[in-house]
């Protein structure tokens, strides 16, 4: 079975967990942080999928790192995990939970790529634009490419619309290529 449909599993069971006893907020909060503490510490992350690693040590880690600052649900959670032998999958499984919780909520994530970083009033009125066009609600993140040159391209969902140059110039160095061969 592969990581992500394991992960998916425990991902479906700790959001109903979450739900019956109404904290899905509080553990999509808390699995946000975790996604975040594991990425800025990436030795984290292979101290939970280390094999060797004893089950009680990371108990521990988890408990002097997330002790304080997540809820009981939470921590219960990645104990059991932990236990369970399946602390490689952890941070798919935040990963997966918060796609659910997107789901569950309506919420479309977009991804927006440009040669220079967008302005607030250019991010919002693009924010607008796509939720104008999808409907619902819409998370967009930014990410600076230098390499389009100028332009954008938009990602929602499995659809892309793209407008940059780079594009633009490898179409037309294609179309010459293809005339210049008839």
């Amino acid at each position: 079975m592969s990581e992500v449909t394991v992960a998916l599993r425990y991902a479906k069971a700790l959001i109903d967990l979450a739900a019956e006893q109404k904290a899905v907020e509080a553990v999509k909060d808390d699995m946000e942080l975790f996604l975040k503490t594991v990425k800025a510490n990436p030795e984290l992350g292979a101290v939970l999928a280390n094999p060797i690693i004893s089950h009680s040590k990371k108990v521990n880690i988890l408990a002097d790192v997330f002790g304080t600052k997540v809820g009981k649900v939470t921590i219960a959670f990645l104990n059991i995990m932990v236990n369970k032998g399946r602390g490689e999958v952890l941070y798919t499984t935040a990963n997966e939970f918060i796609g659910l919780y997107d789901v569950k909520h309506h919420i479309t994530n977009a991804r927006v790529t440009t040669a220079a970083p967008l302005s607030a009033a250019n991010k919002q009125k693009m924010l607008a634009d796509v939720q104008a066009a999808i409907g619902g609600t819409v998370k967009l993140t930014d990410k600076v490419d230098p390499k389009l040159i100028g332009g954008f391209v938009l990602t929602v969902g499995d659809r892309q619309v793209d407008t940059s140059i780079a594009t633009s110039l490898k179409k037309l160095k294609k179309d010459f290529a293809q005339a210049a061969t008839k």
